[in-house]
């Protein structure tokens, strides 16, 4: 079966005075429909560029400098904005982290929502007008027919953020990337939201790129799950072997600050030191200067190498538990 979307050693570079800052450096995976794929990593690891390149929303001075995107059997950089037009909002959908990047703050609710549905379909008023109150009954919004007539400066950040996420599924997409969309959204909305979006992978086939760096969202949602670091996918397997069982030390190092499961009053773990500059990466290993178990192997740049039955880890020493940082 053709994966729906097959990412093979995907770069994006953004152009500076100071050189070529690699945000996105040969990442690989796919995605088959329905399957859900979590995308983890400290804030400036490249997963949300990594997003962002699939669907061709890289503006200057960065670009697609190499790789290919292959969805349902065309590459997207090859074919350039005429291949991404119709599938964008319609196909492909992504919701941002921040909402008022979907929203128009002059236009109001049923004005952009119908306009949404009616850009890529050609049916009634009526008929758009009444997916846009199920989308937003589907995201916990009540009383819809009220809400469809607001402005977005009328909604609280989390609400505009629901909106956003209505959008997102009027067209019941085959692809939705998804950049930490829960991060406003307290508790309760936010697992009506993991809820609907779980139901609706299963049962329309969506597949689904939820980019994030709460494990806690992403352990119970993704089937799979890669994590990146400078740029690069540094483990990638299942959800539920990873968080038993993590290969990298930076995946360990990430699983064990998460105060969930933590004894009371017990001290949480940090790594050490921060994330590299792109511009001015360690040789080998990007992740040796942080890294409890570096050796005189980290010199050497690892690659991604099988680790157990669907995974992959890029580490010198893959078949080894990695151990907690000190």
């Amino acid at each position: 079966m053709t994966a729906l979307l097959d990412v093979r050693e995907l770069q994006t570079h953004f152009m500076t005075r100071d050189g070529t800052a690699r945000a996105v450096d040969g990442v690989s995976f796919t995605l088959e429909r329905g399957q859900i794929l979590g995308l983890v990593g400290e804030s400036g690891s490249g997963k949300s560029v990594t997003g962002f390149s699939i669907l061709g929303l890289v503006d200057p001075p960065g670009r697609v400098a190499g790789g290919q995107v292959v969805f349902d059997g065309t590459d997207l950089i090859a074919g350039g904005e005429k291949a991404m037009r119709p599938l964008r909002g319609k196909r492909i959908a992504m919701i941002f982290q921040d909402p008022m990047m979907t929203l128009n703050p002059v236009l109001r609710i049923d004005t952009q929502m119908i306009e949404t549905v009616r850009a890529h379909e050609t049916v009634s008023r009526a008929e758009a007008l009444r997916r846009c109150r199920e989308a937003l009954v589907q995201v916990g919004i009540s009383s819809p027919d009220e809400r469809l007539k607001s402005y977005p400066h009328q909604f609280s950040g989390g609400m505009r953020q629901r909106v956003a996420i209505a959008i997102a599924l009027l067209h019941k997409p085959d692809l939705i990337i998804a950049d930490e969309p829960t991060t406003a959204l307290d508790v309760t909305i936010q697992a009506q939201i993991l809820s609907e979006v779980q139901k609706l992978c299963a049962q329309s086939g969506t597949a689904l790129i939820w980019i994030t760096h709460d494990l806690a969202v992403v352990s119970g949602l993704a089937d799979r799950l890669a994590v990146m670091y400078a740029g690069r996918i540094i483990e990638e397997g299942p959800t539920a072997a990873i968080i038993a069982n993590p290969r990298h030390p930076y995946t360990r190092g990430l699983i064990d600050s998460v105060p969930h499961g933590k004894r009371h009053g017990a001290m949480l773990t940090q790594i050490k030191g921060m994330t590299p500059s792109l511009l001015n990466l360690p040789k080998g290993c990007k992740f040796a200067p942080r890294c409890p178990r570096a050796d005189a192997a980290c010199q050497v740049e690892p690659a991604l190498t099988p680790a157990g039955p669907g995974r992959q880890v890029r580490w010198h020493h893959p078949h080894a538990a990695a151990e907690a940082p000190p």
